[in-house]
């Protein structure tokens, strides 16, 4: 009897561990093929009529929420209430960034909402430099600066967003993270590039340039998403990002 049980549990006869030995290149081909299909499907989305739509939408949202800020600035209102107009110039820069993140990571689902809003809270606190140039939490004071303040060097925020990558890549995070750097990325650019229609990127240690075109502007912010996108499909990091966050679906 001995002997018969061990014959069948030996892996040779055993039907599990045939079964096992069969299904595994099955599967990992399967979850392989899954993996190129999402791919795919990211790549299209990034081109697709959905997402031109809504990068055509921020260019027209930019124009509109610099008509509002501009009008305020030159009404009597927003002569006497700086609170009003630096309120609504922020929210201006926050919603920017919020859309430009949608538009990258579509938002299907709860956590792209969440990550739209990450970076529109991004693109808004950039201006809490403004107070600490100033050394004051007057609000005078943080509008009448001599120079531009640390975060609104467009070469730290490169050389930022590169450096939070290397450190993510040695300290192994998770997939999961390996979109911030681009989302720290989308949201610092377009509140530079906004703000550099007005006065100028400042691209330490050569200086600032003139103000941006107001075209370049839109259109710079309005293709950033979609190119965003791109580049982050190319480098493997949306899928990586999206996969360990939702899963890959795989259509038997």
């Amino acid at each position: 009897m001995q002997g018969f049980y061990s014959k069948l549990e030996s892996p040779s006869s055993s039907p599990t561990h045939s079964s096992s030995l069969v299904a595994d290149p099955v599967s990992k081909e399967g979850v392989a093929l899954a993996e190129e299909a999402e791919k795919a499907r990211a790549l299209l989305r990034t081109f697709s009529s959905a997402s031109l739509a809504a990068s055509a939408g921020l260019a027209v949202f930019c124009v509109v929420a610099d008509v509002a800020v501009a009008s305020l600035t030159h009404s009597v209102a927003g002569r006497q209430h700086l609170w009003a107009r630096a309120a609504l110039d922020n929210a201006a820069h926050g919603v920017i960034g919020f859309w430009a993140w949608a538009i990258v990571v579509g938002l299907r689902r709860r956590s792209d909402l969440q990550e739209a809003l990450l970076a529109g809270g991004v693109a808004s606190m950039l201006d809490l430099d403004h107070f600490y140039a100033a050394g004051s939490l007057s609000l005078q004071a943080a509008l009448s600066l001599p120079r531009r303040p640390p975060l609104h060097c467009s070469t730290l925020l490169a050389a930022s967003c590169l450096a939070l990558r290397l450190i993510m890549a040695a300290l192994r995070l998770k997939d999961a993270w390996r979109a911030l750097p681009w989302l720290v990325f989308v949201a610092g650019a377009t509140h530079h590039a906004r703000d550099g229609a007005r006065r100028g990127l400042w691209l330490w240690p050569l200086g600032h340039t003139p103000p941006l075109p107001y075209w370049l502007y839109v259109g710079a912010t309005a293709t950033l998403p979609p190119l965003c996108a791109l580049l982050m499909h190319l480098t493997g990091a949306q899928h990586a990002a999206r996969a360990a966050r939702h899963g890959v679906a795989i259509d038997v």
